[in-house]
């Protein structure tokens, strides 16, 4: 894969970049901050208070500790330095505390961990092929994909207005990333282990992870037409990997396994009872499914079509976590969300395995794995399109097709995000960031690619523009109408219905990019 030599850091530009965002992120420590803020708290105080063997049994909270050791090890480390803030934070019966200290510690932990994310940005512009840079700095990939990565509008909102610790997974996950485009895959699967002990929502991707490493490393050499040589594999090369991911377990895991506790860790780390859909409408197929029920619902009950008494009284547009029963459609199941998923994954699968593009092939499958699981998947949250939108931010600067779905995808993914934010103070700041980034997106990417024409057609043009209506409606025209007491959802219906349909669109151009790409290409013998 060729790098684009000094393109990360070339002219100090990429450090500039990254110490603006870190200047913009420390503006916004006294905005609003959501319950995961509390949750977090909580997780300090569980992890400093307790003994290991306790902290997956500790309730005294209802936000009950359920991410893999490695977080729990995290929050366990950053709680020492916590004390030196306001230790009474650290104590589990004080909840929903928040001093000052508290809200300050907590905000620049998240800012200090966010350098592994800034790392790894700076490796993943050194992977990015350079054929394409032009005179100017600004119309250069690699500084694109920087601004794409380091001022990312969805980052920026989740982990440092509503609060969480993305940015040091993502970078962990592009680290990753940079280290297989390096041809380091021992590293990039040894940090995808360790990612997958600090976050399990990353199990998304790991049907690509595991398939273009088995494809790509433990067998090395292709035939002619492509197709894999069987007598290349190298069984040295898979026990390599195993006992890395043996071991990463082991680490993780084997403390609990020990106390017989791993079956209380799994249920967890896999709450089935919390429902089909989050809170926040995730803007995925079962959004689609959800409106369609309550839709085909209302109209029963105006026709007489059904009985009103024997409607479920647990209702999707509460904004309650919960089990739920759909009126008119049938009931959706957690096995069928995963049978769902797998479906829509394994052909992104096979075409990496039949049809193999080098690491921007695994880096197109697992954006496919993400979105797949993000469409498909139970409980989905909303700020899991995140996992879709920043690596795809990699194959935008270096094709127009590719550019294309991304800005299809980030812009209607983003503004999915708007309802975490619902507070009066946050809403200017959330649209500016919103359209800074989204502009510099539009405008520097139709840059790179002048000479191949417009990168939307007039259909994908108008459904975007839609997002501006949309969003006037949603958060300036709604509130003062009547209908907020009768129908207070319907904001959050509209703009995940809206947002789905340009997401499953996106999922699916992607899809025919994939198999209408170039042929597989020939890997040498190593």
């Amino acid at each position: 894969m060729a790098a684009h030599r000094g393109g990360s850091g070339g002219g100090g530009w990429f450090w500039a970049l990254a110490v603006g965002v870190t200047l913009l992120k420390l503006l916004l420590l006294p905005t609003y901050h959501s319950t995961d803020f509390e949750v977090h708290r909580n997780w300090l105080a569980i992890t400093h208070s307790l003994p290991v063997s306790q902290w997956y049994y500790e309730a005294t909270s209802k936000w009950t500790l359920d991410y893999p050791p490695f977080f729990a090890w995290f929050e366990y480390a950053l709680s020492h330095v916590a004390k030196y803030f306001d230790r009474e934070m650290l104590v589990i019966q004080n909840l929903d505390y928040s001093s000052q200290a508290t809200v300050l510690f907590q905000r620049l932990s998240v800012i200090f961990t966010d350098l592994l994310f800034i790392y790894a940005a700076h490796e993943c512009c050194k992977c990015v092929n350079g054929k394409r840079a032009g005179r100017e700095t600004l119309e250069s990939p690699p500084f694109v994909l920087a601004v794409l990565l380091l001022w990312n509008f969805g980052l920026l909102i989740v982990d440092h207005i509503h609060f969480q610790y993305n940015g040091f997974l993502f970078g962990l996950m592009l680290l990753s990333i940079a280290r297989l485009f390096q041809k380091r895959h021992l590293e990039g699967a040894f940090l995808f282990a360790v990612l997958l002990h600090f976050k399990h929502i990353y199990l998304y991707v790991a049907p690509a992870y595991g398939v273009f490493l088995l494809r790509s490393y433990c067998f090395t050499a292709n035939n002619p037409d492509g197709s894999v040589r069987w007598r290349s594999f190298s069984f040295l090369r898979v026990a390599a990997l195993g006992l890395i991911v043996s071991l990463v377990s082991a680490l993780s895991l084997g403390p609990f396994v020990a106390w017989g506790q791993l079956p209380q860790v799994l249920s967890r780390l896999f709450p089935f009872k919390r429902g089909l859909c989050h809170a926040y409408w995730a803007p995925n197929f079962w959004a689609l499914y959800s409106a369609l029920d309550k839709a085909l619902s209302v109209i029963g009950l105006k026709y007489k079509f059904l009985n009103p008494a024997t409607l479920p009284k647990a209702s999707m547009t509460g904004g309650l976590v919960q089990e739920f029963e759909h009126t008119v459609l049938p009931s959706v199941t957690p096995l069928a969300t995963l049978a769902c998923t797998a479906i829509s994954i394994l052909p992104s699968v096979f075409c990496l395995w039949f049809k193999p593009q080098g690491p921007r092939g695994f880096l197109r499958c697992l954006v496919l794995c993400a979105l797949s699981s993000f469409l498909f998947g139970w409980h989905v949250h909303e700020k899991a399109v995140l996992l879709a939108i920043l690596p795809l931010s990699l194959l935008s600067v270096e094709r127009s097709r590719d550019a294309s779905i991304y800005l299809i995808l980030s812009a209607t993914g983003h503004l999915s995000l708007f309802p975490l934010l619902f507070t009066a103070p946050e809403l200017p700041i959330k649209i500016l960031l919103m359209l800074l980034f989204t502009v510099f997106s539009f405008s520097s990417l139709k840059a790179i690619f002048r000479k191949e024409g417009p990168l939307l057609n007039w259909l994908e043009t108008i459904y975007l523009t839609g997002l501006i209506p949309l969003e006037l409606f949603c958060e300036i025209m709604f509130p003062f109408t009547p209908w907020t007491l009768k129908f207070p959802f319907l904001p959050l219906l509209l703009t995940s219905v809206y947002c789905a349909v340009g997401i499953m669109y996106a999922w699916l151009k992607l899809y025919i990019s994939v198999f209408m790409g170039p042929p597989a290409i020939r890997q040498k013998e190593e």
